[in-house]
């Protein structure tokens, strides 16, 4: 490999056109010097003509060929003594590997194809820089996102433009990939801690505030906890080379779901208990008349008929006046998930059957009775109570009151689907109506507040059939930026969540898929070749795709810095 005098980096090839695969202003192909390993995403960089002295192409490898002079396969065949694999050919072939690099950028906004002959060597941590346009995002709304390992084994931090992060320019995460290898979860936690350092080295930690949902296990349940006999050196240096401090959350509270033995025994229905600034959360029919459409978000209403039935029982429950809890005169009755069950209104208190309400038929009140029997009452895991007694929080009024700085936990791990929709639903519909209505503590609300799902398959699928979890996130991935209301969503199929959802996220974050599932149109945004190199991530490598980035990169991060229990 031939070095300059100018550049002290080696030349690794030499950029090749010919008449039937030419250099175009957005990809070029360059031959490979021998012993030189090139990999698919290394980032090159090509002397380019300028006019004064020379500019720089840059280029990410995504494809690599080899080729000889062999016109075809049965020359080769031929040439090794009509197939003899174990002698020596007659006709030793002339071969080289060429590497096809899409453009990144130019360092002069030259866009003119690359000649024939150019020098090509691997980019350094500037060329990198430059290829990606990170040159161009103000140190202040720089987030560290990973390293870039190179196949001469350079590295080089990368950063995500919090402006496309959190907004107002674009918002939301993505996070996709197969289950136990793409690390999804422990990838997001990453990203939160990263965002979360870099404003607090700018002295906007408290203008910022988390809410994560956690859904597997007890994973996250000990996030302020330090792992059991800290990490590994390399992961400490990975931390240090992004510029971060690898330590485990502050300022976190978590809220625990009401279980059935909670009344005996006090502890909540969770895989395992938080150290500290821990309170347990239920939901009585106070908390919920308002927001029974989420907890039957999962159920077919064609005609609209249990929608209207909501409505009916949301007006009766609620004071004209103030619009809070205050049960009208045929309403009296009704004080709790019992008693709105099997007493008036809904039932003819002669006859014990359903009885029409307002324009509702009777056969439709019967079937929400049924539906809301099985949900609160024979399959339920605790959740609901008659009445929450003292010292039981509400998730309405625990996230009304979020500030900023603060990391706020909600378990849902052990609930029926149905209340998992619900909690993840009331929290969605809690914030949005904080920022986009306005209330009273607005002046105390933090300017932006970081949602992180797992699953979210599970409450935006991508089916026709509109909901009103749907619709509640529908509104957050399409209008929470210019509200300050961002999603971090993580599921393991793209292809899985409404197309609105994933399209309105400005990053996103791909572990190893399937060939089936990059098929997708989700996926149309990506190359054919970059797809074949997705299906052979390894454990702990992403592909991200950012709104100010000309092509996706791979990229490895630090594990978190906090105990993990649970299984991925």
């Amino acid at each position: 490999m031939a070095e300059t005098g100018q550049n002290a980096r080696p030349i690794i090839g030499l950029s090749s056109a010919t008449s039937s695969d030419h250099n175009t202003s957005d990809a070029f192909s360059f031959w490979l010097a021998p012993d030189v390993i090139v990999n698919p995403f290394d980032i090159v960089e090509a002397e380019q003509v300028a006019p004064q002295g020379t500019s720089r192409t840059f280029g990410i490898v995504t494809v690599l060929t080899y080729s000889t002079d062999a016109p075809t396969h049965l020359s080769n065949f031929i040439s090794n003594d009509f197939g003899q694999v174990e002698t020596s050919p007659n006709t030793a072939r002339q071969g080289t590997t060429v590497a096809r690099a899409a453009v990144l950028s130019n360092d002069r906004d030259i866009y003119m194809p690359v000649m024939n002959d150019r020098p090509v060597r691997f980019a350094d941590a500037q060329g990198v820089h430059l290829a990606l346009g990170l040159d161009r995002i103000p140190e202040r709304y720089r987030v560290p996102a990973g390293l870039i390992r190179m196949s001469n084994g350079t590295e080089v931090p990368i950063y995500l433009d919090l402006r496309y992060v959190l907004g107002p320019e674009g918002a939301h995460v993505n996070i996709t990939g197969i289950s136990g290898l793409a690390t999804k979860t422990s990838y997001a936690m990453f990203l939160i801690q990263s965002i979360l350092q870099t404003a607090e080295q700018t002295g906007q930690r408290d203008r910022i505030a988390v809410i994560i949902l956690n859904v597997k296990h007890g994973d996250l349940l000990s996030i302020d906890q330090p792992p059991k006999g800290g990490l590994e050196p390399e992961q400490h240096e990975m931390w240090e080379r992004l510029g971060l401090t690898p330590k485990p959350f502050d300022r976190v509270r978590y809220l625990l779901p009401h279980g059935k033995d909670t009344p005996r025994t006090g502890r909540p229905n969770s895989f395992r208990l938080p150290d500290r600034n821990w309170k347990i959360y239920a939901y009585s029919l106070q908390d919920t008349y308002t927001k029974l459409d989420l907890l039957l978000s999962q159920i077919p209403d064609p005609w609209d008929t249990l929608s209207a039935l909501v409505g009916e029982i949301s007006a009766g429950l609620s004071d004209p006046k103030t619009g809070q809890w205050g049960p009208r005169e045929k309403w009296r009755e009704v004080t709790d998930w019992r008693s709105l069950l099997y007493g008036p209104p809904l039932v003819d208190p002669k006859t014990g059957q359903s009885q029409r309400v307002g324009e509702v038929p009777a056969v439709t009140v019967g079937r929400f009775r049924r539906i809301l029997r099985r949900i609160v009452e024979t399959r339920q895991s605790g959740l609901f109570v008659s009445q929450r007694r003292r010292g039981i929080a509400s998730i309405h009024e625990e996230i009304a009151r979020i500030r900023g700085g603060e990391v706020v936990v909600v378990d849902i791990a052990k609930l029926t689907d149905d209340e998992q929709t619900l909690v993840f639903g009331d929290i969605l519909r809690t914030i949005y109506a904080l920022y986009a209505e306005g209330s009273e503590e607005a002046d105390e609300l933090p300017d932006k507040v970081i949602i992180f799902v797992d699953e979210l398959n599970k409450y935006a699928p991508a089916r026709e059939r509109e909901s009103p979890i749907i619709e509640q996130v529908l509104d957050i991935a399409e209008r929470g930026r210019s509200l300050g209301v961002v999603l971090f969503g993580a599921e393991q199929f793209m292809s899985a969540i409404h197309e609105r959802v994933a399209g309105n996220c400005a990053t996103q974050v791909i572990g190893r898929s399937g060939s089936a599932e990059l098929s997708a149109p989700h996926y149309r945004f990506l190359d054919p070749a970059v797809k074949a190199n997705i299906t052979r991530l390894e454990k702990g490598e992403l592909v991200i795709s950012h709104a100010t980035y000309r092509q996706p990169v791979k990229i490895v991060f630090p594990k978190p810095a906090y105990l993990q229990e649970g299984v991925e």
